[in-house]
Parts: C-alpha cells; structure tokens; sequence
C-alpha cells in the first residue's frame, strides 16, 4: 500500500517570517491538519496543532522558531517506508510532494486509520515498551517536567505509595495547566508563579482514571481506544490489575509498520539528524555484530533514539541513546550518554550487549538445569 489515497491535499502555507498571532488563529479558524512552513517558496518545516500549543512564546513570534524540520514524503510513497520516515524525523506530520510540487500533508493518525483493519493480527505484547518510566503522585510538576525532558518521553504513569497505577502525567496535561493557570491569574510575577507551579504535586493535573490495555489485546483495539479517547498512548497491565507492565503508545504502532520478514535485520533511528562522526551504517553493521554473537536469539527489528540535552562540553552536546531490539526472545535494550552520538551510541551498545549475554546467560542455565533433570529422571 502506498500513501496516494491517504495523504491529505488540504493544507495551510506560511513563510517562516510569519507571526505566530496568525498561525494560531489559522488553527482555531480552519483547524486544519498541519501547517507548511516555507522560505521564499521553498520548504521549510512544519508546525502542528499541540506543538503550536505547547508554545508559550509571545504572539509577535516568528513561526519559524516553533517550526520542526520533517522529512518530505512522494505522494506515490510505500506506507511502510512513510511510517519509517515519520519515526526517525520524531514528528507527526510531514509534507507530501508530487515530483516537485507540494501535494498535502501525512500524518500519523491518517497512516494509522488507513491501515486499522490490518493491526488486529499484532499484539500489544509485540509492540509496547515494557521498560517504563514513571513517578509519584506526591512528586512535584518541576520533577516530572525534568524526568520527561532527561528520558525524551511525553508521559509518565502516576503511581501512588504502593506501586499501584492511579494516574497519567503527560508534557499535554502540563502545558494545559500552566496555559489555565496563567489565564486565571492574569499578569504579576511571572517567575513566582512559575516557581509555585513546579512545586504543585503531580497528583493535582494528572489524567484520571487512566486508560489502559492489556498484553493481549490486539494492536486494532487499542488504536481505536486511542482514536475514541483522543489520546496517543495507553499503559499497560496486567488483566485486572493496577500495576504498570508497559507503555504502548501511537508511535510504537508506527514503527511496528516497518517490521519486516526479510532476513535482514530492520534498524531504526529517531532523530537521526543528530548523527555526527557515525553514520547509519555503522549503527546497522555495529548491531548486527552483537546480534551475531548469539545466533540463538533471532533480531526482527531494532529502534535506536537519540536524544539531545542542552549540555555542551567543547560544542558537542550531550546526547542520550536508547536502543531496544525485538527479538524471538522477547524485548532487550541498553542505553547511555555520551558527547556527540557517536560515543553515546557505543555506551548503548556496551550495556546492550551485556543485556543480551545476560538473556543467554540465564537460557543457558535453564537449559543446562532441564537437561540436568531429564538425566536424573532417567536414573
């Protein structure tokens, strides 16, 4: 399936130089999908609707300091490699062209609905992250705020004392609240107020009763929860509990999109515009390696992110790197940061692979404990 009868031709068009005043009135007055964001007739970026409000930036603004840089789409564009496209560039719309012309916008919820009919033969057991993130309820706003920035996630399960799920913090929930609480008390110091804001408890603007999915559910299901509850993402858990098991969320179904049955092995970078002395290459060739150290755990595809801080040391920032494979063993990953991608991908790496001896490590046991018992069974 290609993208030709998905992509949207009703789009917005503004130059760079455009105020935001007029980017948000154009949200509230046609509502459209996305906007295009161009310099003297040539692409530029794009602006959605929740990043638009997650701006506190004044009116008088440029839009090209909120534009995000996306990858452009052909029209004629095989899903599969759309889907990859959207997942690597971290974004949720991009610009679709017809040979040289600028033709819609694509977006994820409309890759998502196109293809709905299809997700009911994947699990969310194959597809959720089950190495979450997540925070007290009595942890302050300011804490949540930080733990979403270092992690690069937009939300985070509320847990109360006991562990036990009672909410959803989300960067959404967050901007909303200040958003309110700025109109509701008009102007004065603004710093005060945003001190006496982070130190609110999560507990006062985290989303609940939470809406959630269970590991067996088919990834068709969960989708159209998200789709009637406007949300992106759902915790996971287990069948009648209130504990945390994974997180599964919009884009996890978009990458699963590009999962493959090729022999080869599927690699993924999210924000691979932060490459600097590596290349994909040798992210794709450096996995494999380890992949191939362990030839009885089978890699169907592999996510590598990569995260920028605002910390520098001699003009290389600090970056996070996360990398998750999914293999017939199940999920294993390994993260860690370093200055420049390069050194923090080869952090990752180290940690992953001493995840992965470590899977071995207690399958062999397992199989050296059945053998074992099947030997004296036999005495």
């Amino acid at each position: 399936m290609n993208i030709v009868d998905i992509a949207a031709p009703e789009y917005v068009e503004v130059e760079v130089d455009e105020r935001l005043a007029k980017v948000r009135s154009i949200f509230e007055r046609e509502n459209p999908k996305g906007i295009v964001v161009t310099e003297d007739g040539e692409y530029a970026g794009v602006v959605g609707e929740k990043q638009l409000m997650r701006s506190r930036m004044e009116d008088d603004t440029k839009v090209s300091a909120v534009m995000k840089p996306a990858p452009s789409v052909d029209r004629h564009e095989d899903v599969r490699e759309t889907a990859r496209l959207l997942v690597e560039g971290d974004v949720k719309i991009a610009p679709v062209y017809e040979g040289e012309k600028l033709y819609g916008i694509i977006t994820v919820d409309q890759i998502l609905e196109a293809v709905l009919d299809s997700l009911d033969a994947l699990t969310v057991a194959q597809i959720a992250t089950e190495d979450v993130i997540g925070i007290s309820e009595k942890d302050s706003v300011g804490s949540a705020i930080n733990r979403l920035r270092e992690n690069g996630i937009s939300r985070l399960p509320a847990l109360d004392e006991d562990g036990q799920l009672v909410g959803v913090v989300t960067t959404n929930d967050i901007v909303e609240f200040v958003v309110r609480d700025q109109e509701r008390q008009g102007s004065g110091d603004r710093a005060g107020d945003i001190d006496r804001m982070l130190d609110i408890p999560v507990y006062d603007i985290m989303s609940s009763p939470v809406v959630t999915a269970t590991a067996d559910e088919t990834v068709q299901a969960v989708v159209e929860r998200m789709f009637d509850n406007n949300i992106s993402g759902l915790v996971v858990t287990p069948d009648g509990e209130d504990t945390v098991a994974g997180m599964v969320t919009k884009t996890d179904v978009l990458r699963a999109l590009t999962f493959t049955e090729e022999a080869s092995m599927d690699v993924q970078i999210t924000n691979v515009e932060l490459l600097d002395t590596t290349n994909r290459e040798h992210i794709v060739e450096s996995i494999e390696q380890v992949a191939d150290k362990y030839a009885a755990m089978q890699v169907i595809h592999a996510h590598v992110r990569l995260h920028a801080h605002k910390e520098k040391l001699r003009g290389t920032p600090l970056i996070q790197c996360q990398i998750r494979l999914r293999t017939n063993e199940g999920q294993v990953g390994g993260s860690g940061e370093g200055y420049g991608a390069e050194h923090a991908f080869h952090v990752a790496l180290d940690k992953l692979e001493r995840n992965v001896l470590e899977i071995k490590g207690i399958n062999a046991d397992e199989e050296y404990r059945g053998q074992l018992l099947r030997k004296l069974g036999e005495l």
